[in-house]
């Protein structure tokens, strides 16, 4: 994972600038998605493998959005790069960001400043305590994102492992997105975009294949999407 610095700041009033002069035109439209208000009724939860990067950008990004959400990781443990592919830093669900930045300014502040990891990290410290595995996690959602199949596959394995109790539905929905800073912006825009057809209909159940496929259309990009039951 290539974390690359950029500083945080509203995407609504940086449109015309250059940082997003290579976007395309569909990448503008998401960079200048409106404030939303009024979403709170659906319960999303952004899960990626390690709750650093992708489902962190997204969680960020829809909270500001006033979306209720929260974000997860599914893998054994929170994997970060190291000082080289065969060296990364692991550490367990529920260290804290803030003991995870401090470990790693002792091991090379300079490298992983470089990096980006410790901007990361700085962010998401700022967002909530600690990365949290989705499969300790007993509260219920109505919508769940991942950012990659295997996470998605990790997703519905533990949710039909549960018996359901009430027999009512979640949507988990796939969209894949690269874990590098670039495409974790772009995925948090789309994840947005998203968020947003599914909280404007009356009829989520009835109405969300016709939603996706939507979507789909203007992204282009494909979504897996099953519906379990808790």
């Amino acid at each position: 994972m290539v974390m690359q610095q950029i500083k945080e700041e509203d995407p609504e009033k940086s449109c015309s600038q250059p940082k997003f002069a290579h976007f395309s035109r569909f990448q503008l439209h998401l960079v200048c998605i409106p404030r939303y208000v009024n979403m709170n009724d659906l319960a999303f939860a952004v899960i990626c493998s390690s709750n650093m990067n992708r489902s962190m950008e997204a969680h960020a990004f829809l909270s500001k959005k006033g979306f209720n959400v929260r974000s997860f990781g599914t893998g054994d443990k929170v994997k970060l790069p190291g000082p080289a592919p065969d060296k990364p830093n692991c550490y367990e669900f529920g260290t804290s960001y803030d003991d995870i930045y401090n470990d790693l300014i002792r091991k090379d502040k300079a490298l992983y400043t470089q990096n980006g990891l410790l901007h990361m990290l700085d962010r998401n410290r700022r967002i909530k305590p600690e990365p949290e595995r989705f499969q300790l996690c007993k509260d219920k959602f109505d919508i769940i994102i991942t950012c990659e199949e295997r996470v998605y596959d990790q997703v519905l394995e533990c949710l039909e492992a549960r018996i359901p109790e009430e027999n009512t539905p979640v949507h988990v929905i796939n969209i894949d997105i690269q874990d590098n800073h670039e495409e974790a912006t772009i995925g948090a825009f789309m994840i947005c975009e998203l968020a947003a057809l599914l909280s404007g209909t009356e009829d989520l159940d009835n109405d969300i294949d016709e939603l996706l496929h939507e979507f789909e259309t203007k992204c282009q990009r494909n979504v897996l999407h099953c519906v379990q039951f808790y």
